[in-house]
């Protein structure tokens, strides 16, 4: 968020163990009150899928109200009602360069070597756009929101 020049408030910041009842317990607690937030960004899908049902027994409509976005793209993601928006990560690809660098010989002077892989946003349909910060101001406002991508 700070690279983006975006102010975060550490009051909507929520920590769990990346678990369904983690993001709901979590999710029950920030959706509390009119000044709840119009977007979640779960630490991974299992996290959003709480998310999903805590919004549903605050009657919130996902994306139109609350729009959700987990972590990992698991397969049970695209099964979600909705289907969940989610970042992808390479987790094959991740497993086999683990495995390479447990197998490959140790040097001692080697230095520890940092991999990046490559991540990407897998749109679905639990995120929405709100145009105008009218639409984030009320709470239950849906006449400016639209999915992504449509």
């Amino acid at each position: 968020m700070a690279m983006a020049g975006l102010k975060t408030d550490p009051r909507l910041m929520r920590f769990g163990d990346f678990h369904v009842q983690g993001g709901f317990d979590n999710a029950m607690e920030l959706l509390e009150g009119p000044d709840r937030p119009t977007a979640v960004f779960a630490g991974s899908d299992l996290q959003a899928l709480g998310v999903l049902e805590a919004a549903r027994l605050k009657g919130l409509r996902v994306p139109e109200d609350l729009s959700v976005v987990g972590y990992d793209d698991v397969p049970p993601a695209q099964w979600s009602s909705p289907p969940l928006t989610t970042v992808h990560q390479p987790l094959r690809h991740m497993a086999e360069e683990a495995a390479r660098m447990l197998l490959r010989p140790d040097d001692p002077g080697t230095a520890a070597q940092r991999i990046e892989l490559a991540t990407h946003l897998v749109t679905r349909q639990s995120t929405a756009r709100l145009e105008g910060r009218e639409a984030t101001a009320r709470p239950g406002n849906t006449e400016s929101a639209r999915p992504i991508g449509n």
